[in-house]
């Protein structure tokens, strides 16, 4: 059996930018309408939803006869939390909250097994198809792919450092704790913010990584491709819901 091939990874050298899906529901029947929905990645977050390793489990189960990637984000920088999703087979994590390059070399540390690293070694699980995959070991690397999460005023004044670490391979900017953080709470879209994700987004490709961000506003979402953005979250499965659940709602309540 072959060691699948990472199509997300394998898309972030080519030109163009790569539109997802977040997934916060914790519901594996949401997440494959998503998945059907030509997305090209989805990712299923564990830091502010339900979704526990039972549900990604079932979610990924739920997604994986679809031509679309699979993404899951940790509740945090945590080498036991990343090496059990890793034995579930994911090959791309988003890391929350990274603040330095420290930070980032300890998350590349998590997904390598050693001597270059300090995942924990199985021989038999999701990840190489219960034993089967050939060569498994020699070609994990090649198909992981480690994105970091940038979403402080601290963060990004040190995101070329952050990008710059071996194994990194994408830098995702976080717009909301970004924002937060400036004081602007509820509100990425005003100038200082604009400004600051604008200059991290030029730094990180600088370095050769691909910049990402989270943005569920058609015309933000399309200004920050345009500005070079390669992988952003376009809506969520709870804001599709919420959203169009009130909007009907609205066009038959009485009154």
């Amino acid at each position: 059996m072959e060691m699948p091939r990472n199509e997300f990874k394998h898309r972030l050298t080519q030109p163009g930018a790569q539109a997802g899906c977040w997934l916060s529901l914790g519901s594996p029947s949401a997440a494959e309408i998503c998945a059907g929905a030509g997305f090209d990645w989805v990712l299923i977050d564990t830091e502010h939803s339900p979704n526990d390793l039972g549900s990604v489990h079932h979610q990924l189960h739920a997604v994986a006869g679809y031509p679309v990637s699979a993404l899951v984000r940790p509740p945090w920088n945590d080498t036991v939390v990343i090496k059990r999703l890793l034995d579930l087979g994911v090959q791309t994590l988003l890391i929350p909250f990274v603040q330095t390059a420290e930070e980032a070399k300890a998350a590349v540390a998590a997904v390598r097994y050693p001597p270059r690293g300090v995942r924990g070694v199985s021989t038999n699980s999701r990840a190489n198809r219960f034993g089967r995959v050939k060569d498994y070991f020699g070609q994990v690397d090649a198909q992981m792919c480690l994105l970091v999460q940038v979403e402080s005023r601290s963060a990004l004044a040190q995101v070329d450092a952050i990008a710059s670490v071996d194994g990194v391979d994408g830098v995702f900017i976080g717009p909301q704790d970004l924002a937060a953080d400036f004081g602007h709470h509820g509100n990425p879209g005003h100038p200082d913010v604009r400004a600051t994700i604008t200059d991290a987004i030029a730094r990180i490709a600088k370095t050769g990584k691909a910049p990402g961000i989270l943005s569920f506003a058609e015309d933000d979402a399309k200004h920050w491709i345009a500005q070079g953005a390669r992988f952003v979250a376009v809506t969520s499965d709870q804001f599709l819901l919420a959203r169009e659940s009130s909007k009907v709602a609205g066009q038959f309540r009485a009154g």
